[in-house]
C-alpha cells in the first residue's frame, strides 16, 4: 500500500515561498531531515545544525529515494541542474513556514505539554488513548525544540483529529515563539521544577518560562496545571493575566479538578482511582512510580477537554509503555538467573531523578537480589548542583537502595555523602564506570541507570546488555 500524499510540491512551493528546480513530484508523503532514515517519496530538508550542514547530505538523501529536497539558494548551485529542488533563503524559517501552513489547514483539536519533568511520557500517553479514538498525530522522540516543533507540526495529516506536541526549553523566550506556531486548544504544564538553574535565577524564573506557553492557547481554550506544584498560584495568575478562563487543576490537592483519590503503586504498574472533572474513574496505568499516576491526571483531564470518551480514555492507559531511555526494562540474563534492568538514560534532574528512585524503590527483587542505582551527572544546575546532588541522599535511603554507583564530578558529592555500606563504586565518567557495572551484577537484581544526557549513562545500559543479552521485562 502506497503511503498517503502529505503535502503536494505546489503546496509547499506557495507556503515557503519557494523557487523550483528539476523534475518534482506531485507531492511527497513525508519529511525528513535525516539522510540516513529517509523513506523514498519524502522531502528532505537540508538544516544546518551546530555540528553538520545538511546541504552535505542532499545527495545521499536523493539517492535513497527522496522525492525532492529543500535547500537554501545560497547553495542550491552545488547540485545538479535536474536534481528535484525547492529553493529557498533559509532552510529552517522555511520549515516553519510550512508548519504554519499545517496548523492552518488542520481541523485537529491540538494539545501541547510542557514542564520540568515528564513532557515525553505525557505526550506518549495522550498518542495512546487518543489514537484509540481517532487518527492522532503526536510529536516523535523529543521532537521538542525550534526545529523539533515546526518538523512535527508540519509532519502532522490535514486528516487527524487530535495532534499533541511536545514543548522544551532551558532558556526563557524560547517556548513562546513555538507555541504560537502550535496554537494549542489545551495546554498541559505538567511540573515546574529547580532545572536548568545554570540559566534561570530561581524556580520562580522558571515558572514564568513555562507559562510561555498560556500565549498560545487558542480562544476559548483551556490550560491543565498541577495544584500539587509550589508554584501554581503563579502559574495560574499569569494564565488569567492572559485571559484563558478555563485552568483545570490535577493533583492530590482536594480542590484539584483533576484529584487523586486512592493510589496503589506496583512494581511494573499502578491502580488509581481519581475524580476527572467530576466524574469517577478507576483505571489500570501501565507504568509505576506516583509521578506518572500523578501525569495519567492531566492526560485524562485534557483529553476530556479535547473531546474523548473518558471511559475509553481511562481503559487504554493500562497499555502505555515507558519511552526509550525512560523506564523501559530488560530482563538480563545471567549464568544463574535474571537480573533486571531499567533503564532511565536519557536524561536527569533532581525531580526526575528522585522519581526515578522511588521507582526502583519498589522494583521487585529476588531472594539475594539488591536494588542498585546507577547514576551519571545532572546537568545545567549551576552553582546549587553540588548541594543538589548531595541532596539526593535523602531519596536513596527513603527508597531502601542497597548500592549505588556513581559517575562525574558532580556525583562525587553524592558518593561523598553516602553511607558506607551504600557505596558501589566511584569512577570520573560512564566509559570508567563500565567495567564496575558488568562485574556488580548478580541474579534477583533490579539496577536503574540514570543521568543527564551529557553524562553518556547510556553507555552503561549498552555494556550490560552486551554482557548479559536478555529480553523484554514483563
Amino acid at each position: 500500500m502506497n503511503a498517503p500524499q502529505l503535502w503536494t510540491s505546489q503546496a509547499m512551493v506557495e507556503a515557503m515561498r519557494a523557487s523550483r528546480r528539476g523534475a518534482l513530484p506531485d507531492g511527497v508523503t513525508g519529511l525528513s531531515i535525516d539522510s540516513r532514515t529517509i523513506a523514498a517519496g519524502e522531502a528532505y530538508f537540508a538544516i544546518k545544525g551546530d555540528v553538520h550542514d545538511g546541504h552535505d547530505f542532499v545527495a545521499a538523501a536523493l539517492a535513497a529515494g527522496a522525492g525532492l529536497a529543500v535547500v537554501a539558494k545560497a547553495q542550491a548551485d552545488k547540485f545538479a541542474p535536474d536534481a528535484p529542488l525547492l529553493v529557498v533563503d533559509d532552510v529552517l524559517a522555511g520549515l516553519v513556514n510550512l508548519a504554519g501552513a499545517s496548523r492552518a489547514r488542520l481541523g485537529a483539536q491540538v494539545i501541547a505539554v510542557t514542564g520540568s519533568v515528564g513532557k515525553t511520557s505525557t505526550k506518549e500517553a495522550l498518542r495512546r488513548l487518543l489514537g484509540a479514538q481517532g487518527e492522532t498525530h503526536a510529536s516523535a522522540a523529543s521532537f521538542n525544540n525550534h526545529w523539533g516543533v515546526p518538523l512535527s507540526l508540519a509532519r502532522c495529516p490535514a486528516s487527524a483529529r487530535f495532534a499533541v506536541f511536545e514543548i522544551g526549553m532551558n532558556h526563557a523566550g524560547e517556548i513562546e515563539p513555538l507555541v504560537k506556531m502550535v496554537r494549542p486548544h489545551v495546554a498541559i504544564i505538567t511540573t515546574v521544577e529547580p532545572v536548568h538553574l545554570e540559566f534561570f535565577a530561581g524556580i520562580e524564573a522558571i515558572a514564568d518560562a513555562k507559562a510561555e506557553i498560556f500565549g498560545g492557547v487558542e480562544r476559548g481554550g483551556a490550560v491543565v496545571l498541577n495544584r500539587d506544584n509550589s508554584q501554581f498560584a503563579r502559574l495560574r495568575q499569569n494564565a488569567e493575566k492572559l485571559g484563558i478562563a478555563r485552568i483545570v487543576s490535577f493533583g492530590a490537592d482536594e480542590k484539584s479538578d483533576a484529584r487523586l483519590l486512592d493510589l496503589s503503586l506496583h512494581a511494573t504498574c499502578s491502580a488509581v482511582h481519581a475524580s476527572i472533572l467530576g466524574h469517577d474513574v478507576t483505571y489500570k496505568l501501565g507504568m509505576p512510580g506516583r509521578h506518572m499516576a500523578m501525569n495519567s491526571l492531566a492526560v485524562l483531564a485534557a483529553a476530556s477537554l479535547a473531546g474523548a470518551d473518558l471511559a475509553l480514555a481511562a481503559l487504554s492507559l493500562s497499555q502505555i509503555e515507558p519511552a526509550a531511555g525512560r523506564g523501559v526494562r530488560r530482563a538480563l540474563d545471567l549464568d544463574n538467573g535474571e537480573a533486571t534492568l531499567i533503564d532511565e538514560s536519557y536524561n536527569a534532574n533532581p525531580a526526575s531523578m528522585a522519581a526515578a528512585l522511588n521507582v526502583l524503590g519498589q522494583a521487585a527483587i529476588g531472594p539475594h537480589g539488591r536494588r542498585i542505582a546507577m547514576l551519571g551527572d545532572m546537568l545545567e544546575l549551576g552553582p546549587t548542583g553540588p548541594g543538589l546532588h548531595r541532596g539526593l541522599n535523602e531519596a536513596i535511603n527513603a527508597n531502601r537502595i542497597d548500592l549505588v554507583y556513581c559517575c562525574g564530578p558532580l556525583m562525587r558529592n553524592l558518593w561523598d555523602a553516602l553511607s558506607a555500606g551504600k557505596r558501589g563504586g566511584y569512577a570520573d565518567n560512564a566509559a570508567g564506570l563500565e567495567a564496575q557495572a558488568v562485574s556488580a551484577i548478580r541474579a534477583g537484581d533490579a539496577i536503574m541507570i540514570k543521568g543527564s544526557l551529557g553524562s553518556k549513562m547510556k553507555t552503561i545500559v549498552n555494556a550490560l546488555e552486551k554482557r548479559f543479552p536478555g529480553k523484554a521485562a514483563v
